[in-house]
């Protein structure tokens, strides 16, 4: 059994909105900059997919985390790594990984792109074992801790307060009692945004907030003194994710979890924030990671009675699916996010929905990942 062909699907989909809110349509470039996020982000719903086929047809499905310039991670798959995995094993993938990630290793390339490309990789050989095998991921893995996944919804993307506070009473009643706030925008209105939405869901309801990298040790410490008072399960991404030192003085300041992660790849890069007692909750994207190097930082993250709870932002539906599998397989899971404006677009590639309903994602139980993807739509999509 050999890998016979290595594919790539670099996506651009037009949403009805863009990411966090926006204009999708009438612009002349795709990109914008978001100052209060200090990133980049595309009015579309950008992504890369691979597909790898084996001799006797039978394939497997991954994706890469690529919000912008999915491109680059086609063009890295399809020049470096197709040559090294044609022709190889796909039971050989923890091999195939490391002779992917020694590749560019000695240039620097420890990070960013390449490693996304390795996720993307690293999920279609998980889902390619599976099928040929007859097993889902999560029972390689080792087995299910839960066959159900707990969730919050993330971002409220609405452009004001009261309409936040409406979209967030309209999940909780379809029973999702658990939302992330995407702030940031300054200590105290970080803090009414919070403490409405707290007045709009009552005391059982689980509160998060995302402040995207914005503040100073000295704010954010001001601001989870605030949040304990709101009943905050964690602040996400306080300080510029550089800054390990930064968040083990928060971590040793801060009344309320400090949540991060999404940013880094590797069991490597987790390490010092782990080892610095930088953090409480770690956010590892399978679609940065792959499903290989996530369950490394989970293992890594017991170790230190950690929580993991997967960063799940515009990832389709092999990076959804593949999330689901780790989460199910990991015995120290906090929870997992779920994007609805996302998800729906996910399911389009799909030839039958994933599901997620009253606060979980319910596990796909076929072989590999357990998704079937809707080729013709993968088409239509790519750019």
């Amino acid at each position: 059994m050999k890998i016979r062909h290595v594919e790539c699907f670099p996506l651009k989909i037009t949403p009805e909105q863009a990411y966090l809110g926006g204009s999708a349509e009438g612009h002349d470039s795709d990109y914008y900059y978001r100052p209060e996020y200090r990133c980049v982000y595309s009015r579309k719903m950008e992504t890369c997919l691979v597909k790898i086929t084996t001799d006797d047809g039978c394939v497997g499905w991954g994706e890469a985390l690529a919000p912008v310039v999915p491109q680059v991670i086609a063009e890295l798959i399809t020049q470096l790594f197709a040559p090294l995995l044609e022709g190889q094993s796909p039971f050989a993938s923890a091999v195939l990984n490391s002779r992917m990630y020694d590749a560019m290793r000695d240039r620097g390339h420890i990070t960013g792109y390449h490693i996304d490309a390795i996720a993307a990789v690293d999920i279609a050989l998980w889902d390619l074992k599976g099928k040929l095998l007859g097993l889902p991921v999560w029972q390689l893995l080792g087995g299910a801790y839960r066959q159900t996944i707990p969730c919050y919804v993330s971002g409220l993307p609405e452009p004001d307060l009261p309409a936040r506070c409406q979209l967030a009473k309209r999940w909780q009643k379809k029973g999702f009692n658990a939302v992330k706030l995407a702030l940031g925008y300054g200590v105290r209105e970080d803090i009414a945004n919070v403490r409405a939405i707290r007045e709009t869901l009552g005391t059982d309801a689980q509160i998060f907030l995302d402040a995207h990298w914005n503040y100073s040790v000295a704010e954010a410490a001001e601001l989870g003194g605030a949040l304990r008072e709101l009943g905050v399960g964690f602040l996400e991404a306080p300080l510029l994710p550089e800054d390990v030192a930064g968040h083990r003085e928060l971590r040793a300041k801060s009344p309320v979890a400090i949540a991060l992660g999404e940013t880094e790849r590797t069991r490597y890069q987790f390490k010092p924030f782990i080892e610095q007692r930088a953090a409480d909750i770690l956010q590892p994207d399978v679609g940065r990671t792959g499903i290989s190097e996530l369950m490394h930082i989970a293992s890594l993250a017991e170790t230190w009675n950690l929580k993991v709870a997967p960063h799940l932002s515009v990832g389709l539906a092999p990076c959804i699916a593949a999330s689901l599998h780790v989460a199910a397989a990991i015995p120290n899971l906090f929870m997992l996010e779920y994007q609805p404006p996302v998800f729906e677009i996910a399911n389009q590639l799909l030839t039958t929905p994933l599901i997620c309903q009253q606060g979980a994602y319910q596990l796909p139980q076929g072989p590999g990942l357990g998704i079937e993807i809707n080729e013709a739509a993968v088409l239509e999509a790519t750019c």
